[in-house]
């Protein structure tokens, strides 16, 4: 009876123990989630904007992406955007975005000692341990517009420049994926004329320029 009873007490003992590794992992893994996603969130903002500064660092002027056509009484006939300024644009911002995240997430991250216990109240605390990390990320560039009336017969035509960084994060405690959207103005004018309403329903620039995941 006594030898039945220790065998039941150290099962017990054996699953709480187990409970408790297994706990501790879930903790762990969420927190140095958590913290690695939050460095690749700080390193894709940087190196977006970096690449938006590159590409855009010549003057760009509203007529270098769109042409406005206008009748014999100066009403607008027809916005056209020009395809290859703006292939251009999406295709150098999105190769420069994904060149800085690969370069700039090349070193990993530095993890508190105290993440690893899996509370988050101590997870800023303790010497820095360094993690490996593999980061995967696939950015899209597209251009959108939006008219919005500026006065009478006037028209403001915005033009914005949207990068979405898909990030995918893979280290030892597991694999975690997010977004990122970063919306830059890049140009606008004030349109005088009477605008069609099939342009101010409607997004002037159609697609953009995805830069897939390197094999």
């Amino acid at each position: 009876m006594r030898r039945k009873k220790f065998f039941i007490a150290l099962a017990l003992v054996f699953l709480f123990l187990a409970a408790g590794v297994i706990i501790l992992h879930i903790n762990v893994t969420r927190v140095l989630k958590s913290i690695a996603e939050a460095n690749m969130r700080s390193i894709t903002t940087v190196a977006v904007n970096d690449a938006i500064f590159y590409t855009l660092s010549d003057a760009l002027r509203y007529e270098d992406l769109v042409r406005v056509e206008r009748n014999s009484a100066g009403d607008i006939t027809a916005l056209t955007s020009d395809p290859l300024a703006i292939n251009r644009i999406a295709r150098d911002t999105a190769y420069m975005s994904q060149q800085n995240l690969r370069r700039m997430s090349e070193d990993g991250v530095d993890v508190p000692l105290g993440a690893f216990f899996g509370i988050e109240a101590w997870a800023g605390f303790g010497p820095k341990i360094h993690m490996q990390i593999i980061p995967i990320s696939n950015v899209e560039c597209r251009f959108a517009s939006k008219f919005e009336e500026a006065g009478i017969n006037q028209t403001k035509h915005s033009i914005y420049l949207e990068i979405v960084a898909d990030i995918s994060i893979i280290m030892p405690s597991g694999t975690s994926n997010f977004a990122s959207l970063t919306e830059v103005l890049i140009a606008e004018s004030v349109l005088v004329g009477k605008v069609p309403d099939s342009y101010l329903q409607a997004d002037l620039f159609g697609g953009g320029y995805s830069l897939a995941p390197p094999s």
